[in-house]
Parts: structure tokens; C-alpha cells; sequence
């Protein structure tokens, strides 16, 4: 029995050294597969922080996007023996960023004052490519000499963005103005001396536009404005000339790395024709609307090879937009009109898409102002 005993021990004792042994072993084959699974792992670390990245880029809450355009030609004035007629198109642009709960997020300010003028022989004295905004302006804006404050257009206007983000479109319809329209609210008085009528209008228009296009809080707010003269023309016998402001107005929102995460894409032509002695001929009391406004009544379907009307092909480009970088976007091909010819673009969009990149480009720079 004992010796039965001593044997039983000592296969115990044998199993126990072969099992130490092997948990050797399978630990040192265990570092060996360590080392080498580490690549996989590494590569799986940095997939995980490339999501990482993507997800904090894309964090945030749910905002709306908005954009509204407030026009006026009721300055423009016919010419005169003395003077040339000019057609003044007066744009108010705001874009804004709204919470769930209706606060403004963030809002943007520009506005695209446009003189054109014409002779009393009725011929264009006015020849330019483009025109600047008041924000592109800038000090050139001249505002600033004549300001009780020294504050130039775009400080005033910049100021009273800043003033409006956290309040509701109620709270800023409820600014105590003067005669003259301007703030008499202590907070803004010091800042803000030129009349902002059409700040609140433009403001409580674009709270009401404003859509649900995949923004976040955490997200650039960004304008653009581009405006051209190009379809302008002189007066003739038989046909009145034509002095035309043509600006395209767009809203982005782009996220940490810079691609587009909402875009809104708008346009307006404030026109006022004149007969061959520089006198107006149309009705100038008429605000002009932006070719979103007119949707259907723009008159663009009938000669569209798509049967789409300027707006709707305008929201598929914006659609387009979202997800992709400004480079991306430049990169997209087009054709002699402008007209894109890449296949995702050639079967939706057929209109001249040079401006929109443009302004999506100024807007995106404006993001980061």
C-alpha cells in the first residue's frame, strides 16, 4: 500500500513538472505569437484611431441650416444730362446655424451692394468681371471716416451676428430701435449705428428656411457671394439694354477635416433695363427674387435638356457637395458652358456650376474667420 501510494506520488509529481513545462513553453510560443500578432494590432489600433478621428470630426448635435436673401433695385435711378443712370441691386444675405430649440447657433453676415451704371445715350459705363461683397471689401468699404463709432460696415455687421447667436428670431425681432432703425439696445449701440432693418427681416427668414442637411453643432458655419454683370447690355434701337446683378449666395458647414457637412445654393438677378436715352423702363419698386423664391415661375424647365427647373438642379448639387472637400470639388469636370461632365453630376445637373464652386470655396474660407 505504501509503495502504491509512493508510486502515485511520484506520477504526480511527474505530471506536475510536465505541466510547468509546458506552461513554459506554450508562454514562450505565446510571446512568440505576441510578437507576431503586434503588426495586426498596431493595424488595428490605427484603424481605430482613423475612426476615432472620423467620429470626433462628425460629434455633435443636430442642427438645422438656413440661408435668406433680402433684395432691393429701389435706389437705381435713370440717367440724367448730367449724370449716368445706374442700377443699384442692394443684397442682404444672412446663413445661420438653428438648435432644436430654435436658438441661433451661429450666423453669418454679408451683403452685396451692386452698381451699374449706364449713359444717357444709353450705353454701359460699367465694366467688371466681378464685384466684391461688403465682407470682401472690407476697410475699402469707406464706412469707417463716416462712422460716429469708427467701425467699418463689416465690423458693424459682424458685431450684430455675434450679437443675435444664443437668441431666439422673437428675441431679435425685440432689438428697441430708433427712428432711423437703429439700435438703441445698450448692448449693441456702442457697435452697431447703421440701420438693421433688414438684418432682423434677413435673420427671421433664414431661422424659417432652415433644414435639417446633416450639420452639428460642431460644425464651421460658412457665406459666400459671388457676384457678375456678364449678361448686361447696352440699350439699342429696337430693344432696351439691360444692366443685370447677378449673385449667387451660398451656406456651408464643414467639419474638423474640412469636408462639407450641409450646403445651401442660392441666386438672384436684380435687373433694371433702360431704353437708348439711359431712361428705366421697368418697374424698380419690385424686389427682385432669388431663383429659389421663384422655383417653378423662373422658367428654366421647358429648355432644360433634363426637365428640371435652376433650383432643383442647384439642391442636387448641393447634395452633391456634402461629404467632399473644396479640392474635391474643384476637381469636378466640366465643359466649355461650365456644365459638369463627371457621371454623377451629367444625368442631374446641367447648368454652368463654375460660380457655386467659387462660392463654396469663399464660404468654406469664411468658416474659418
Amino acid at each position: 500500500m505504501k509503495k502504491l501510494s509512493a508510486l502515485l506520488l511520484s506520477l504526480i509529481l511527474v505530471v506536475t513538472m510536465i505541466t510547468g513545462c509546458g506552461s513554459k513553453s506554450s508562454q514562450t510560443n505565446g510571446d512568440a505569437t505576441t510578437a507576431t500578432v503586434e503588426p495586426t494590432t498596431a493595424a488595428a489600433t490605427t484603424e481605430d484611431t482613423a475612426a476615432t478621428e472620423e467620429e470626433t470630426a462628425s460629434t455633435g448635435t443636430p442642427v438645422k441650416t438656413g440661408l435668406a436673401v433680402i433684395n432691393d433695385i429701389s435706389s437705381s435711378t435713370s440717367a440724367t444730362a448730367d449724370a449716368d443712370g445706374v442700377n443699384q441691386t442692394n443684397s442682404v444675405v444672412v446663413a445661420v446655424t438653428v438648435g432644436q430649440d430654435g436658438k441661433i447657433l451661429d450666423c453669418k453676415l454679408d451683403m452685396a451692394q451692386t452698381k451699374i451704371n449706364f449713359s444717357k445715350e444709353g450705353k454701359l459705363t460699367t465694366s467688371a468681371e466681378s464685384f466684391k461683397s461688403k465682407q470682401e471689401l472690407g476697410a475699402d468699404y469707406g464706412m469707417k471716416s463716416a462712422s460716429g463709432i469708427g467701425k467699418e460696415w463689416f465690423e458693424q455687421a459682424n458685431a450684430f451676428a455675434d450679437y443675435v447667436t444664443g437668441k431666439t428670431v422673437d428675441e431679435v425681432k425685440g432689438i428697441a430701435v430708433n427712428e432711423e432703425g437703429v439700435p438703441t439696445d445698450a448692448d449693441l449701440a456702442s457697435s452697431v449705428t447703421v440701420h438693421i432693418g433688414d438684418f432682423v427681416a434677413a435673420v427671421e427668414k433664414a431661422v424659417a428656411n432652415a433644414q435639417d442637411l446633416g450639420a452639428t453643432d460642431a460644425d464651421k458655419l460658412g457665406l459666400g457671394v459671388t457676384t457678375n454683370m456678364e449678361n448686361s447690355k447696352d440699350a439699342a434701337a429696337d430693344a432696351d439694354g439691360v444692366a443685370q446683378a447677378y449673385s449667387y449666395y451660398i451656406v456651408t458647414t464643414s467639419d474638423a477635416t474640412g469636408k462639407i457637412t450641409s450646403c445651401l445654393i442660392d441666386a438672384s438677378q436684380g435687373i433694371v433695363n433702360f431704353d437708348a436715352t439711359g431712361k428705366i423702363t421697368n418697374d424698380i419698386t419690385v424686389a427682385p427674387q432669388t431663383k429659389d423664391e421663384l422655383k417653378e415661375a423662373y422658367g428654366m424647365k421647358k429648355a432644360s435638356g433634363l426637365g428640371k427647373e435652376w433650383y432643383e438642379e442647384a439642391n442636387t448639387f448641393a447634395q452633391y457637395a456634402v461629404g467632399k472637400t473644396v479640392d474635391e470639388l474643384k476637381g469636378i469636370a466640366v465643359n466649355e458652358e461650365g456644365a459638369p461632365t463627371t457621371a454623377d453630376l451629367t444625368s442631374s445637373v446641367t447648368i454652368d456650376i463654375k460660380n457655386f464652386v467659387t462660392s463654396i470655396e469663399k464660404a468654406v474660407a469664411n468658416s474659418a474667420q
